[in-house]
């Protein structure tokens, strides 16, 4: 009878250490994976486009401007528009007006830097509610940017979602 009990006893020990391992490991498995969705923020580039997001989100409209290369090319649905002028005078308002009344979670997030040229790729989910219309999607952005002297300007804009 003592045996068993002993038996039983270690065989819990053992369970309890082994499913400790296991939630570890778990741990380990979704820190790996959300490494690997998100890279190059750090970059002098990827902090520039952070830097773009969070004007446009907090309504910074001198700072947004400024990230952005005078000739810059914005695609978005149908519409294009063909300068950091023209995005300003149109739909950067819009725009900001939109990302203010939205719950934004980033889902993946990419930045690579070349020498004079980057690559921002990322995916986000935004949420809430526009003009009395619930919005729930998950929103596409590729942002190619080139270094202008020691500062990143974008040069470029695909929005789709």
């Amino acid at each position: 009878m003592k045996h068993v009990i002993q038996t039983k006893f270690l065989t819990l020990v053992a369970l309890i250490v082994l499913s400790g391992a296991v939630f570890s490991h778990e741990n380990e498995i979704e820190k790996e994976t959300k490494s690997t969705m998100f890279s190059g923020l750090e970059t002098p580039a990827g902090k520039a486009v952070l830097a773009f997001h969070k004007a446009l989100e907090t309504g910074d409209v001198k700072t947004a401007r400024s990230l952005l290369a005078d000739n810059v090319l914005i695609l978005e649905g149908k519409s294009v528009e063909r300068s950091a002028q023209e995005y300003a005078n149109h739909h950067m308002l819009s725009d900001i007006k939109y990302l203010r009344a939205m719950s934004i979670e980033s889902i993946e997030h990419h930045v690579v830097q070349y020498d004079v040229v980057a690559t921002s790729i990322s995916r986000s989910r935004v949420k809430g509610t526009y003009k009395d219309k619930n919005v729930d999607r998950i929103g596409n952005e590729t942002i190619t940017l080139r270094r202008q002297d020691d500062n990143w300007k974008i040069t470029h804009i695909h929005w789709s979602n």
